[in-house]
């Protein structure tokens, strides 16, 4: 993940968490999504098949605590968008 990356996630309009990070691809509204490497399959599975159909971009973190922190928020998070 490039810092410009991260930057991005920091200051852009975002999701956070699978539920709101799934509805964001689904209305059409995720630029750039990112994925915790160690989330489990199950919880991400859907977000990373959507991402690979409608052809967005899909970023892997290490962790799920190094998104929640990249994100703003003080507990671990196995996914995030950046959003329109």
């Amino acid at each position: 993940m490039s810092s410009s990356e991260i930057e991005a996630l920091k200051t852009s309009q975002k999701t956070v968490g699978a539920r709101q990070t799934a509805q964001a691809i689904q209305k059409g509204k995720a630029k750039v999504v990112f994925v915790a490497k160690d989330s489990d399959e199950w919880v991400v599975r859907d977000i990373i098949d959507m991402c690979k159909q409608k052809g967005i971009k899909l970023v892997f973190v290490d962790s799920k605590k190094e998104l929640g922190r990249i994100c703003g928020i003080s507990v671990a998070a196995s996914s995030a968008a950046i959003i329109e």
